[in-house]
Order: C-alpha cells, then structure tokens, then sequence
C-alpha cells in the first residue's frame, strides 16, 4: 500500500519540537519527498532535522532530492528537510516561512498549523498584551501560512491540504484559558471559512480539536502554572478515562491521514480527538 504522504512537501510550524516535530516525523515515515519547520531555536530544529530523518529512514520510494541549501539536512533515504529559524510572533515572519518553503522545495502540497501560545489568563486578569499574544500565534499566524500556501496551490491549479491544531477548550475551556479559547475557536471558524472558500479549488482544509496532551511544553505549562509536582505527569495520566494522557505520536498519525487522500473529500471538518465527551455529564 502506497505511503499517505508519498512524494509531498509538507509545512509543519511548531515543527522542532513536540507535537509539530511528531507530524513532521510522521510525515517522513509515510513517504513526504520534502519536509519544512519551523522555530525559534537553531539547536532544537538541528535535533529534530537529525529525527525527522531518521524517521524516513524507511520510507521507499519517495522522490525526494537530496536538499544542498545552507540550514538543511538530507536523510540517506531521499527524504529532505528543511528548517526555517522564525519567531512567528513577529510580523512577516509567517509569510516568509511560507516564501523560504515555496524557494527551497518549489511548492507547498500539505500545510500543518502546529505553533501556538497557551498562557494563562481569565476574562478578568488578561492584559491586552496578553490577549495580543495569543490572537498573534493561533489565529494571525495560521490566517497567513494558510494564505500562502493556499495562493500557491491556486498558482499552480493544484490540489492540496491543511489541518490546523485547535483544541477541546475551544468548546468553552477552562476559565484561566481565555485568551487561549478565544484565540483557538476564532481558528476553528477561519478553517471552516476557508474550507468553504476553497472546496471547489480541491484544497480541503479541517482541524483537529486535541485534548490534554503529554509534551515537553505541557510539563514546563504545569510547572511553571500549576505548581506541579515531579510526577504529575502519573498523576494526570491514572485520572484519565484511557489511562494515559494524548500522546503526540499518535495525534500526528491522526493528523496526516487527514494531510492524506486516504481521508478523501472531507473538508471544513472539526474533529475532537479526545478521550473526554463535551456536553456529556456524569
């Protein structure tokens, strides 16, 4: 069976570490001919081009070039990778990820929104720094890499796909995630519009409502916020209905299938990929 993401050139933002890194890594393994992420550190995008490469490794067959431009790695199994150094929260810096991906590989196949800001703060304590904060990294950032690509696919007169990373919260959340929740349910209504707008363009376009999800990021939000202990993550684990809290290698696997022509016409779809029910009650 041929690979999901067989011959594509994918755009993961939020790619060097994470959840992000786990896409691009999933995307290597299904056969992508190029990958591109995105981040602020050189160090962490150096570590996760070495892993995305070795995720692909044993992908066969993909196509891919080896890359040669100055800030990219190759791994022996053709599939090429790229990092863009952005901090996202700056302006342009969205456009010119999606330009540099456009320059390096010649095209953008498959966009995913993976970057995003999950400070702390209620209606009531939020500056409007704060807020600026989170409407820049999860609904402005996004609108623009999904513009750029989107205009190239157009350009092109190319199919192709995106799927952007919302959250359970964006339901209602809880009440020290305000700025977070406006922020992610302003990108699920701007991935529906843009489904709409494109359907007939054959860019299909969805996003994935993740739940409490175990990253590096998330232990550094617990104890920087929460006051965690050392092993809360154990704690939050047996608490849940699963056993375990999302584990981002699975959740990428979630998200490239979408990325893929094996999930076929669906578009403007939210999905809530959770092991909590909303609107359910005990």
């Amino acid at each position: 069976m041929q690979a999901l993401m067989q011959g594509k050139i994918v755009l993961v933002t939020g790619g060097t570490q994470g959840l992000g890194l786990a896409v691009a890594e999933a995307a290597a393994r299904e056969g992508a001919a190029g990958v591109v992420i995105v981040g602020r550190s050189a160090a962490k995008a150096e570590i996760a081009l070495a892993a995305i490469a070795a995720a692909g490794s044993g992908a066969a067959g993909n196509g891919a070039e080896a890359a040669g431009a100055e800030g990219t790695g190759a791994a022996a199994s053709g599939v090429a990778t790229h990092a863009v150094l952005a901090d996202l929260s700056v302006e342009g810096e969205a456009e010119r990820a999606v330009a540099e991906t456009i320059a390096h590989f010649g095209r953008i196949d498959s966009l995913v929104n993976a970057a995003g800001a999950t400070s702390r703060g209620t209606l009531l304590d939020t500056s409007r720094e704060l807020l600026n904060d989170h409407l820049t990294l999860n609904l402005v950032v996004p609108f623009m890499t999904m513009q750029g690509a989107v205009a190239d696919m157009q350009s092109r007169g190319a199919p192709g796909t995106i799927v952007n990373v919302i959250t359970m919260s964006m339901h209602g959340g809880q009440p020290y995630l305000a700025p977070y929740v406006a922020s992610k349910a302003g990108l699920a209504g701007l991935t529906k519009n843009a489904a709409f707008a494109h359907r007939f363009d054959r860019i299909r376009i969805n996003g994935l409502n993740i739940g409490w999800t175990a990253t590096p990021g998330e232990a550094v939000t617990q104890h920087t916020f929460h006051g965690a202990a050392e092993n809360w993550l154990d704690e939050a684990s047996a608490a849940q209905p699963m056993g375990k809290l999302g584990q981002p290698e699975e959740i990428a696997d979630a998200i490239v299938f979408l990325l893929s022509e094996r999930s076929g016409v669906v578009t403007g779809s939210i999905i809530d990929w959770d092991q909590n029910v909303p609107g359910a009650y005990e």
